[in-house]
């Protein structure tokens, strides 16, 4: 099932063809390659900024596709025993677990680094 068009940019600017055989052709998309742990860079930093004062620990950096990230988000959220979300290549956890998580994402092969204060 195709997702709706919700744009004209969506659409790639077309909005109207006379020509009776046009067919618009959509990019499909490509699958993104699967890059191995140990290639990823990730950054694990502490974050309060628009959150109501409420500290996170925010992993950015992940390049890969959405269902490896939220895998990888599940892990970490079960391991530290609090919420948090996964979107746009960048992991929520809900508290200050920087340290654990740098443990946890190096045990997993990943190339990660603490940054931020």
């Amino acid at each position: 099932m195709n997702p709706k068009k919700k744009s004209l940019s969506d659409l790639g600017g077309i909005m109207y063809s006379t020509d009776p055989s046009f067919n618009y052709e959509s990019e499909e998309e490509t699958a993104s390659e699967v890059i191995a742990n140990n290639q990823q860079d990730l950054r694990v930093m502490l974050d309060r900024k628009n959150r109501g004062g409420k500290a996170v620990t925010l992993i950015t950096g992940y390049r890969g596709n959405a269902e490896d990230l939220d895998k990888l988000s599940k892990m970490l959220k079960t391991k530290c025993g609090v919420g948090g979300s996964a979107k746009d290549g960048e992991i929520i956890i809900q508290g200050d677990f920087r340290d654990k998580v740098v443990l946890m994402l190096q045990k997993e092969g990943y190339k990660v680094k603490k940054s931020g204060g």
